[in-house]
């Protein structure tokens, strides 16, 4: 589902992804309607625009979480840098798309998110950082000291998981089975102590670990 307030990008959205194979587009609508509809279509992907005169983006997607199986959701933004884009990633959603997303790679991206992958590049999530750290030392000391609490496996599946691949992907990557991944995930998001998979990521590059040197640090004085 598709939730814009300008009928323009909802059409876009919509003509581009019905006519990728595997996906169908079972509803768009404006941010008022976004939640009634959403609760009436119970769509496995939304594409939630992030700044609506009505409704905004925020407030649809809290509405969201509190349902009793919210769609995965993923908010569309004008700029990557864009300041809400961290509160939402922070709220539950599960990456960020740019309006100007090339259309080859719109459908590739929605199936990312059916998987349970993060749309949203290390890159990207490294900019919105230095813009809005939202974090102190004493805070960055103790995401730190939560990651060196992972094994080298579990901190492999990390950096991956921040890079956006889904259990599969993953496994494919490491040579591990889509359970073992899904097993390691769950174990790191309980010695990070996150609720999913954007929380982890973005913990995981306040601490450094998406970097060459901050991956040293946070892995201590030895494998």
């Amino acid at each position: 589902m598709v939730v814009d307030d300008e009928a323009l990008v909802r059409s876009g959205f919509e003509l581009i992804l019905n006519a990728a194979d595997g996906i169908q587009v079972v509803a768009t609508a404006e941010g008022a309607q976004a939640a009634d509809v959403i609760r009436r279509e119970q769509p496995d992907v939304v594409l939630l625009d992030i700044r609506m005169p009505d409704v905004d983006g925020l407030t649809v997607l809290r509405e969201l979480q509190t349902l009793p199986e919210p769609p995965t959701t993923a908010m569309l933004t004008t700029f990557d840098t864009d300041e809400y884009v961290l509160t939402a990633l922070r709220s539950g959603a599960a990456g960020f798309l740019l309006k100007d997303t090339e259309p080859e790679q719109l459908a590739h991206l929605v199936r990312t998110l059916a998987a349970g992958g993060v749309v949203m590049s290390p890159k990207a999530s490294r900019a919105l950082l230095r813009s809005h750290p939202g974090a102190d030392a004493p805070q960055v000391a103790e995401d730190v000291a939560r990651v060196k609490l992972l094994t080298d496996r579990e901190r492999d599946v990390l950096v991956l998981v921040a890079e956006g691949l889904s259990n599969a992907d993953i496994g494919t990557r490491i040579h591990l089975s889509a359970g073992t991944v899904k097993d390691h995930v769950s174990s790191i998001l309980t010695k990070l102590r996150v609720a999913g998979r954007v929380q982890a990521a973005l913990l995981a590059e306040r601490a450094g670990l998406l970097s060459d040197e901050g991956a040293d640090t946070a892995r201590g004085n030895g494998r």
